[in-house]
């Protein structure tokens, strides 16, 4: 008997079914697949109420994919029905699974397995905010997180602001988001006035925040960044 097939299934990166509208909704393949493996279930069922499942919502075997259970997942048991013929379903609390998202191990498991992986198309918060950066999209890095220790943290900022300057390279990285202010803080701090600074925050929300300024620029603007997703990218 052939495998079923792993989709990874992109979903809105803001709250509201209105926000459908930025993601590309495959109603006949979430209507084909009655199996998932979630970062957050009360997400993942949301959305695809939203997305118009008809399939009854009791019917679906969901597979916690949360912090707390990650490391005890048993891939035998998400993989059974897969083995069986049955497609099964990947998705991450928002925007697309295993990029700077959880789910990559499902992914190399599937590959291991021998199991066709089929990533879907949707948001992403680091393309768009690449996007509409006015950076350089040839050639770039994402980092995460930086330290949390200031010093770390300073150097590491310092780091990425020479090999931008050096490599023509856009920098991109996160934050926490209750630390955002301190992130800004800082790169204001000890960024050179002249290196390009975009901050994208609320992607795709009505409220959607996409700057780009110099840091000289950036020392007279007045934001408060504190708790809301956001990216921030370099460019020196």
């Amino acid at each position: 008997m052939q495998n079923g097939k792993l989709y990874l299934i992109p979903v809105p990166l803001s709250e509201g079914a209105e926000k459908l509208s930025y993601t590309l909704v495959h109603h006949d393949i979430i209507n084909t697949i009655e199996e998932y493996v979630v970062e957050n279930e009360k997400t993942a069922r949301k959305f695809l109420k939203a997305a118009g499942l008809t399939i009854p919502q009791s019917q679906l075997i969901i597979h916690d994919y949360a912090k707390h259970t990650r490391e005890k997942m048993d891939y035998n048991e998400v993989f059974a029905n897969v083995a069986k013929g049955k497609d099964i379903g990947l998705m991450s609390e928002a925007g697309c699974p295993a990029v700077a998202d959880p789910g990559s191990d499902i992914v190399l498991e599937a590959h291991r397995r021998g199991i066709q992986v089929i990533p879907m198309v949707g948001p992403s918060s680091i393309l768009l905010a690449l996007m509409g950066s006015g950076f350089n999209g040839q050639k770039f890095t994402f980092h995460g997180y930086l330290p949390i220790d200031k010093s770390d943290r300073s150097k590491k900022i310092k780091d990425l602001e020479n090999q931008s300057a050096r490599e023509k390279m856009t920098q991109v990285f996160i934050e926490t988001p209750f630390r955002n202010n301190q992130m800004l803080a800082e790169i204001i701090r000890i960024g050179k006035p002249s290196t390009k600074l975009c901050i994208a925050a609320n992607l795709t929300s009505a409220d959607e925040y996409i700057k780009t300024k110099s840091i000289a620029e950036w020392k007279n603007t007045a934001i408060d960044l504190h708790k809301i997703p956001a990216i921030f990218l370099m460019f020196a």
